[in-house]
């Protein structure tokens, strides 16, 4: 484990992203940018030619209701160290237009080969079982391992690879839930649309991120371990933990009547529930570990005992805030926010160097996030910059 004294600033010699750097985050933020475009274009045209403009449009408008509600809980998750806004938005643009596309693709050919073998029912029970649930989960968490894999800087372990499978899973449902009330628009009318909504977006809008939740817990695991065996084997048993759960679902989906509220009494809500506790339960392992992890920087010097019990909790963050506001004004909260989020980074920095999961820039990183700690700290509270 490194000391807490760094080395050189990362990036150029003034501390900056190099040009080569920069040139490269261009090109693939705009073919990514791109990418998610034209697939767009292709959901937009599909589901135009399926239901009419008209009531696409309505079955949209309607499908962003759950979002209000999914969406909040992640981001109350990713309070200690938030993830950058973009890798975010690219997430949850990868659920609804790239993962939902590739997903109605292979179900919808799994569904015609199985309707030459067996009768339209049987074929639409086996790829909501068997099929969807491999595809779909596989899509969803193949995002989690590219984040891992690309944005390891990013990336800290369990708290964000539930978050990046959140989101993401949010953008599938979102894309789904469109075409389900459409359909359902379609065929029975405005009393159909409710009775799909109140299904769908109301009772289980947590349904979808649940599943993916598990490869993301599974991913978070492999990127603070030091052994090969749990990189590989906790991605993948988070994976099968995601089809299996997301084939239970469907099994009650597709068997409807009482099997559906028996599974959704019995199972789904007791899963939500501990979902929920688990969900608390990170969050606040999150702010211990942040508090441990900090704690080698204040022997150094770096930070107080005090500082270090504020960025632990999150009601002391903000307390700190609000003093920061009240006595340095918004360019002070602005900093107090800045000076938070550095030491959540360093602190996740530092957890991933202990584990051998940091790689070779790691004390150029922590020497910058160190000098940046000092200089937010020096706006709201007048100190020098530097020890």
């Amino acid at each position: 484990m490194s000391g807490v004294h760094g080395a050189r600033t990362a990036g150029s010699p003034h501390g900056g992203r190099s040009s080569r750097s920069t040139l490269r985050s261009v090109v693939i933020t705009g073919v990514a940018g791109l990418g998610f475009l034209v697939a767009a274009l292709v959901v937009s045209a599909y589901l135009g030619a399926a239901f009419g403009v008209q009531t696409a449009l309505l079955a949209l408008a309607v499908a962003v209701v759950p979002l209000a509600i999914v969406i909040p809980a992640f981001m109350w998750l990713d309070r200690f160290e938030a993830e950058p806004t973009r890798y975010l938005v690219g997430a949850f643009l990868w659920g609804a237009l790239v993962a939902a596309l590739v997903a109605a693709v292979f179900n919808t050919s799994a569904m015609a080969v199985l309707r030459t073998a067996t009768d339209p029912d049987a074929a639409l029970a086996t790829t909501a079982v068997l099929v969807a649930p491999v595809v779909e989960e596989g899509l969803k968490g193949l995002l989690v391992v590219l984040v891992w894999r690309f944005l390891g800087r990013e990336f800290d372990g369990l708290t964000d690879g539930m978050v990046y499978a959140g989101v993401c899973a949010a953008g599938f449902a979102f894309t789904e839930n469109i075409q389900y009330l459409a359909e359902a628009y379609t065929e029975g009318g405005g009393e159909a649309l409710t009775a799909t909504f109140v299904a769908r977006c109301l009772l289980s809008p947590f349904a979808h991120p649940m599943f993916t939740v598990l490869t993301g817990v599974g991913v978070g695991v492999a990127a603070t371990s030091r052994g090969w065996a749990p990189k590989v084997l906790a991605p993948v048993g988070g994976y099968v933990l995601a089809v299996l759960a997301h084939g239970l679902w469907n099994l009650a989906a597709v068997s409807g009547g009482s099997g559906l509220v028996v599974v959704y009494v019995l199972v789904e809500v007791p899963v939500f529930l501990t979902f929920v506790a688990f969900v608390v339960w990170v969050r606040r392992r999150e702010g211990r570990l942040i508090g441990y992890f900090l704690r080698p920087y204040a022997d150094a010097g770096w930070v107080s005992a005090g500082e270090v019990a504020m960025l632990s909790s999150m009601p002391a963050r903000r307390e700190a805030r609000m003093w920061a506001r009240v006595n340095a004004g918004s360019r002070g909260l602005a900093a107090m926010r800045a000076f938070q989020d550095t030491a959540s980074e360093l602190a996740l920095l530092r957890r991933r160097m202990q584990h051998d999961a940091a790689d070779a820039s790691a004390l150029d990183e922590e020497r910058r996030l160190l000098t940046t700690l000092s200089a937010r700290r020096h706006e709201f509270v007048g100190m020098p910059v530097g020890r």
